[in-house]
Formats: C-alpha cells, sequence, structure tokens
C-alpha cells in the first residue's frame, strides 16, 4: 500500500460498510507509518490508471498480551495499529481483508490472503490470528447459538460468507467470542477466533501457543 492509495481505500470501505463506518486517512496513514510491509492492496489498471478492488491490513502483536475475548478494538489499538510490536511479536494480526464488491469471485482475496501468509513465512512468524465476523449469524440468531452456528460452518452443514472462505485457505477455529466488533447487525458482534500456522514453523523465543 501505498499513500496514494488511502483516498481509493476510504471510498471502497465505506462503499462496504456504509458512510461514516470505513476507514479514515488518519488510520490508514498510521498503518504504514507503523508497519508498511504488512499493508496490502489488489489494483485493477484501467485506462484512468490503478483501481484498488481489495486491501488487506495486518499489525504484528504478543499474544500474550491478550485476552481471546479481546475486542477488534483491542487487539488494534482502535485502527490505529499503534500497538504493532515487531520486537516481541510473533503474531500477524489480520485485522481488515475486504475486496470490491463488483469484484469478488476474482480471486483477489484469495490473493490477499496468500501474500499475507507468505509474508508471515518470510518475517519468520509464528502464526496468523484473527477475529472472523459472522456475517451470516444474524440470519439464525433466534434459534442457536453462536457456537452452535461455526460448529455448524466447519462441518459444512451452513456458509458463512467470511468464515467459509477463510476454512478454505487453511484456517482453523480456535474459539468463538463476543463483543468482537460493536453495533455490528450482521455478526451481532460475535467472531470465531481463526488462526493459521505456517507448514514448516520457525525456531522462536517462547511464547504461549
Amino acid at each position: 500500500m501505498h499513500s496514494s492509495d488511502i483516498p481509493q481505500i476510504m471510498t471502497l470501505s465505506e462503499r462496504i460498510y456504509g458512510e461514516g463506518s470505513g476507514w479514515s486517512a488518519k488510520q490508514l496513514e498510521s498503518h504504514l507509518a507503523v508497519f508498511p510491509e504488512g499493508q496490502l492492496v489488489a489494483v485493477r489498471p484501467t485506462e484512468d490508471g490503478d483501481r484498488v478492488v481489495g486491501m488487506a491490513a495486518s499489525l504484528i502483536i504478543l499474544w500474550d498480551d491478550y485476552e481471546l475475548t479481546d475486542s477488534w478494538r483491542d487487539f488494534t489499538a482502535a485502527g490505529m495499529f499503534t500497538n504493532h510490536d515487531p520486537e516481541r511479536g510473533r503474531t500477524l494480526y489480520g485485522a481488515e481483508v475486504m475486496t470490491d464488491p463488483t469484484e469478488r469471485g476474482q480471486g483477489i482475496g484469495s490473493a490477499l490472503y496468500r501474500a499475507r501468509q507468505r509474508l508471515v513465512e518470510r518475517l519468520g512468524l509464528r502464526r496468523i490470528r484473527a477475529g472472523s465476523r459472522l456475517r451470516g449469524y444474524h440470519r439464525v440468531a433466534a434459534t442457536m447459538t453462536a457456537s452452535e452456528y461455526v460448529d455448524d460452518v466447519i462441518a459444512g452443514l451452513r456458509r458463512d460468507p467470511t468464515l467459509s472462505f477463510q476454512l478454505r485457505r487453511g484456517f482453523t477455529v480456535i474459539g468463538v467470542v463476543g463483543g468482537y466488533l460493536r453495533n455490528d447487525p450482521e455478526s451481532l458482534g460475535y467472531a470465531a477466533v481463526i488462526d493459521w500456522e505456517p507448514e514448516i514453523p520457525p525456531v522462536l523465543p517462547s511464547e504461549t501457543p
């Protein structure tokens, strides 16, 4: 990601999350200041220049500093990434992956996930972890718990737009938490905590699995 991409990322995020709910210029500039390598974009060339069609935002944390039940705001310092800790941290925290709704099904999300996995391998990190927003849970919340919903998704009995995709990318679920995102009508605040580790783990100082 480059600073010149910021206006397009802001526009894209507002299209996805609604006006006033997307990434701010202040947040995106902070991401670039603290961890430029972890900020990825997918672009499509056009006659008018490159068009941003996807973005992934990440930071490095020491997992021992957090609880599994912490919220997105806790893990990302309210979206500023000022808690980025490359000196002690061995976990890449995936704060965001988004793709242009008009471009879905074109492999953009998969390419961003692969690039993030290559980054973990190149930096010698232990894992990727993230909160998977349960976008389909609101449809069944009256009849089942979030944990039951996740179990069904893992078993292939139902599909979640986000979690099903991540499971196909090699992630596993290590927990289900509430209060992850505030005021999210799709997930009702629930998320699956997901984990991905390289096939050949790096030799690292001790950190809680």
